[in-house]
């Protein structure tokens, strides 16, 4: 009798092949999103949304902070360095991505284009500095223009894993367009409301690289639904609640005292009416998360991943009801309006999770109980 093959130590790769350097970017990337959310939170509350009078430039004559600038400036100019170091690790992913689906035949016009695009906003910033009008916006308009041009070709020639290609793409659009925002946000003396649009991008993002880690760890199959309707009703419902939370807590917020800056200006609506009507839908989401919390754990054994990841949902709405009560009822302290900001984009990520995990894949010949009961011991999807 011949002996038993060995076996192997050697770590399992993700579904479909997906590479270690594309998981840890793809990490790295869902990272950079949320911290950019606490850096530009910190920007804000601190009142030094304009530490950086101008852009692209922090000064008319100087790329970086100077000395006479302060503490202001140094936070101000480091959120703007953090934005090239999010867009760095969003256009790894990109890449990575692209290489993994369709070699390096697929890659090679996707370099071009970045290639191009760099070019071409470098040679529109210095046609706007020569003809003196905005060069800022200008080049990022080119850039952003490119890489759209780039994501139409790549989704559109791309035959395996197009949701992840489709993915990637738009969270380098949104980077590269938040870039844009951001300038528009200084150059309009920090409007309330494009600060507020500025963020509710930021939660995009969140929940799209969160997307992208959901199904980067799941096989490319057809899917079905999983949970009873009544079940994806709710968390329809529960959606639509955290989008209303989130909407009002960002008007909430513009009407409040933490401008970014003491000259700025505010929204003129009733900062303390706003408070209340932003905790209402609050009430009915973490009423409707306990609703889906129950329907999921009765069917665990079928969808354990929904489970898990309801239960996850459901914490983080505890700590941002508590974190809520306690920033209104202490005059909202800087720290604890910054921890608000962060979890809200945290809790709208595992909402994210949670909407993906209501289907489950169509398997031939194999238990779809038995393939989403190993996902779940193995931790993928999380």
């Amino acid at each position: 009798m011949s002996a038993p093959a060995p076996v192997s130590t050697r770590p399992r790769r993700a579904p479909d092949g997906m590479s270690r350097p594309l998981r840890v970017f793809a990490w790295l990337s869902f990272v950079a999103e949320v911290l950019i959310i606490g850096t530009g939170g910190a920007v804000r509350l601190t009142g030094s949304g304009l530490g950086c009078p101008t852009w692209p430039r922090c000064t008319a004559d100087s790329i970086v902070p100077t000395p006479e600038m302060g503490i202001h400036g140094v936070i101000e100019f480091g959120n703007r360095t953090l934005t090239g170091v999010v867009g760095i690790l969003a256009l790894a992913v990109v890449l990575l991505i692209v290489l993994r689906t369709g070699g390096r035949r697929a890659l090679a016009p996707t370099l071009w284009f970045a290639a191009g695009g760099i070019a071409g906003a470098g040679a529109a910033l210095a046609l706007g500095i020569a003809l003196d009008i905005p060069a800022g916006p200008l080049a990022n308009g080119v850039l952003l223009a490119a890489v759209i041009a780039a994501a139409i070709r790549s989704v559109r020639t791309t035959s395996t894993r197009q949701d992840l290609v489709m993915l990637a793409w738009v969270v380098l659009i949104g980077v590269v367009a938040q870039a844009l925002v951001g300038g528009i946000t200084v150059l309009t003396g920090l409007n309330p409301f494009i600060v507020g649009f500025h963020y509710v991008v930021s939660v995009v993002l969140v929940c799209v690289t969160a997307a992208f880690l959901v199904r980067m760890n799941r096989p490319d199959l057809p899917r079905e639904t999983a949970v009873p309707a009544w079940l994806r009703w709710t968390t329809r419902a529960a959606v639509a609640a955290m989008t209303v939370t989130i909407v009002f807590g960002i008007l909430t917020t513009g009407a409040g005292p933490h401008s970014g800056d003491a000259d700025a200006g505010r929204s003129g609506f009733d900062a303390e009416l706003l408070e209340h009507i932003h905790a209402w839908p609050s009430y009915v989401l973490f009423a409707l998360t306990i609703a889906l919390v129950v329907g999921a754990w009765r069917q665990r054994d079928r969808t354990p991943l929904l489970a898990r990841w309801s239960i996850i949902l459901l914490g983080a709405e505890l700590i941002q009801i508590a974190v809520g009560l306690f920033q209104a009822r202490n005059g909202l302290p800087i720290l604890a309006v910054g921890i608000h900001m962060v979890l809200a984009a945290l809790t709208a990520a595992a909402m994210t999770a949670v909407v993906l995990h209501l289907t489950r894949p169509v398997t031939g010949g194999v238990p779809v109980d038995t393939r989403d009961a190993s996902e779940a011991r193995a931790g993928v999807g999380a």
